[in-house]
């Protein structure tokens, strides 16, 4: 399948958009556009794949994405609704020097990098709350409120770096990649096997890793231990489930793995990411 290139309307008197998106239009497959994104997520959960990045995304969540950085917000299948708040914006409106004024040079920086980030703390709720007012205000207030927003967002060191200087340069997935993502989706909490996905794609084991690494810039098991930890984070901060039992719920037969692999993900063990989780809520 083809990455989509998505094209931004702009509403009459704005030079860019801010507005919420509701099921259906919502959920918009892999795809990417000019414009940097900032997200809101306001209703729903699912997986969200950015770049190479793969991870859970829920209410609350906001995401700051480079122009042309591909990216897909896919709904959990068992949630009738996904709806987010989004800001899209071309760095042409800032014409060719405004970025080059010594007090906008943290703007620019950050403007400079091909990277997708989340937000964390402090700065995500600023920004959420900026993107509300956005949303309602018009004329020179809105531009105002776009500005704070970026400047406050390049002053901070409150994020995740998901994915870093991501290219995509080929534009194009070959369509056994939807066939296997979407069979991953579906089957990634049972045991698979590279036999049965190189089967899927048509190709002998060598041929497909090598296949599925140029496309997705990770390993096939690396993407599926990226769908069961974001399956596994999803069941730490949704339920009060002990964590063994999240481990055994989210495709792993190894309490010893589970948790090697969940701290190499997300750099902390699982009680502790619930914990943070709490004390942010």
């Amino acid at each position: 399948m083809k990455t989509l290139i998505q094209k931004i309307h702009l509403g009459s008197g704005e030079s860019f958009a801010c507005r919420t998106y509701r099921t259906p239009t919502f959920e918009t497959n892999w795809h990417k556009h000019e414009e940097y994104e900032l997200i809101l997520i306001k209703e729903g959960n699912g997986t969200a794949m950015i770049g190479d990045f793969v991870g859970e995304y829920k209410p609350g969540d906001v995401y700051f994405l480079a122009g042309n950085l591909p990216h897909w917000f896919r709904k959990n299948n068992r949630q009738r609704i996904g709806a987010a708040l989004v800001l899209h914006f071309h760095i042409s409106i800032f014409g060719d020097s405004f970025l080059e004024l010594p007090e906008l040079k943290n703007i620019g920086g950050m403007l400079s990098r091909n990277n997708g980030i989340q937000l964390l703390k402090k700065i995500k709720n600023q920004t959420a709350s900026n993107l509300q007012h956005m949303e309602k205000s018009s004329g020179f207030e809105r531009m105002l409120l776009l500005l704070e927003c970026l400047q406050q967002i390049s002053m901070s060191r409150n994020y995740l770096l998901l994915t870093e200087n991501f290219s995509d340069a080929a534009n194009t997935i070959n369509p056994a990649i939807e066939k296997i993502i979407d069979y991953s989706f579906r089957h990634y909490l049972e045991p698979v096997t590279l036999s049965e996905v190189a089967k899927i794609a048509g190709m002998s084991i060598p041929t497909f890793c090598r296949f599925f690494k140029k496309n997705i810039k990770k390993t096939y098991f690396e993407f599926l231990q990226d769908l069961r930890i974001s399956h596994a984070c999803k069941l730490l901060t949704s339920t009060n489930k002990p964590v063994t039992e999240i481990c055994y719920e989210s495709g792993y037969n190894s309490w010893a793995h589970f948790s090697k692999q969940f701290k190499t993900t997300k750099q902390t063990t699982p009680l502790k990411y619930r914990k943070e989780f709490e004390s942010d809520t």
